[in-house]
């Protein structure tokens, strides 16, 4: 009776280990929900935790009760080294979710549903960046880790040491591009460059940034065509990005018209269609003539809006628009070639001046004036500074 008992005692302690297990990772989760009451992100991804805690705690406990009920050695030895190889890997697996875990709760702190979401996609891109590059750390971790607890595999790593300068010299060759690749990407997350969200115009395509990893950057066009890109370009090649400091932009709608375009009137009916959309910010919204050459005269529409998506839907409202008003109350502002005989006779309507800060961009009021101060370069003062300093020098 007593070896029977004997004989079956570490089966039943590995039982028992393993309803430790399932039970202490229950307790666990339960205790950490009810220490963060209120967070539902937290409640929602603290499932991803659940199996691989539960296999580390039930791994360790048969750990535990095998080495309590049973003497070293034997069939021991091979199942130590496969529970602990398998532990090795539940471990890392926890560790994953666990930054998984991390990152939904950071997140969830700032919305990227509002207008001026630039810290929230600014927070976005670099969490997503290190936690990729965090996984990948525990992932050769774990791998190394378990390779190192073969025998065979210790006296290679010891070979491998000998001559680490000629491999690490020929690797660092193959995998140059790689590594640049990589490099570039982090450049990219840490400096703020681009951003997850940012709206960029790269490769004369306009869309916005949806992924950025390691290696590549995909751009969502307009069209809902995806542009994927090696991290170096958006380091080594110009481009615009239009949400670098704000969402908010300005865009121009352009008419080539007569030279007996009625300009107050153009300029009262665009009121009328700014003031009647939500889309137009209230903050910029400029008629002005920026040409007048080969029999005809180019009106420019500037106008601003929160968004770049706000800002196309408003140039094309705008647009039609006015092109209704121009055919409906004024055909003889439409493009027109003309030849005259005679000599032109003068206009008897009286001349009507634009209002300060209408059809001025960069003067007549407040706003132009400090507008105009952020292209108008450092000063004269700098400049002789400058020149001072360099000579002092020399």
């Amino acid at each position: 009776m007593q070896e029977i008992l004997k004989d079956a005692l570490p089966f039943l302690a590995v039982a028992i280990a393993i309803v430790a297990g399932v039970v202490a990772s229950w307790l666990i989760r339960r205790v950490v929900l009810a220490l963060n009451r209120g967070r539902n992100e937290l409640k929602e991804t603290s499932r991803l935790a659940r199996a691989p805690l539960r296999i580390v705690l039930i791994l360790i406990g048969v750990k535990i009760a095998l080495a309590l009920t049973t003497e070293s050695g034997g069939w021991r030895t091979p199942v130590d080294h496969l529970l602990l190889i398998a532990l090795i890997g539940a471990i890392a697996w926890l560790a994953v979710t666990m930054l998984l875990i991390v990152e939904a709760v950071l997140l969830s702190r700032y919305s990227v549903e509002v207008s001026d979401n630039r810290r929230a996609r600014r927070l976005q891109t670099q969490l997503i960046l290190a936690r990729r590059i965090a996984v990948a750390l525990i992932i050769v971790l774990a791998l190394g880790s378990a390779m190192l607890t073969f025998p065979a595999v210790q006296a290679l790593g010891a070979g491998l040491l000998a001559s680490a300068g000629v491999i690490s010299i020929v690797a660092g060759l193959a995998a140059q591009t790689s590594l640049v690749n990589v490099f570039a990407g982090i450049q990219l997350a840490f400096t703020d460059a681009i951003r997850v969200g940012d709206v960029v115009v790269v490769e004369k395509e306009w869309g916005r940034i949806e992924e950025i990893t390691l290696t590549y950057v995909v751009v969502h066009v307009w069209d809902d065509r995806r542009l994927i890109l090696p991290s170096t370009h958006f380091t080594t090649t110009p481009f615009e990005n239009w949400t670098r400091r704000q969402s908010e932009i300005m865009g121009t709608v352009e008419f080539d018209l007569d030279w007996r375009a009625p300009l107050e009137s153009m300029r009262a009916e665009l009121r009328a269609i700014l003031a009647d959309t939500e889309l137009w910010n209230k903050k910029v919204g400029i008629l002005q003539i920026t040409d007048a050459t080969k029999g005809f005269v180019r009106v420019r529409i500037l106008v601003s809006a929160d968004d770049s998506a706000a800002l196309f839907d408003l140039r094309c409202l705008i647009r039609e628009e006015l092109v209704t008003f121009l055919q409906q109350a004024h055909p003889e502002a439409l493009p027109q070639t003309r030849l005259q005989t005679g000599s032109a006779k003068p206009s008897n309507q009286p001349r009507q001046h634009a209002q300060p800060g209408e059809a001025q961009l960069f003067t007549g009021s407040i706003e132009a004036t400090e507008r105009s101060r952020a292209f108008s370069g450092p000063g004269k003062d700098v400049f002789e500074d400058r020149d001072r300093n360099i000579a002092s020098q020399n």
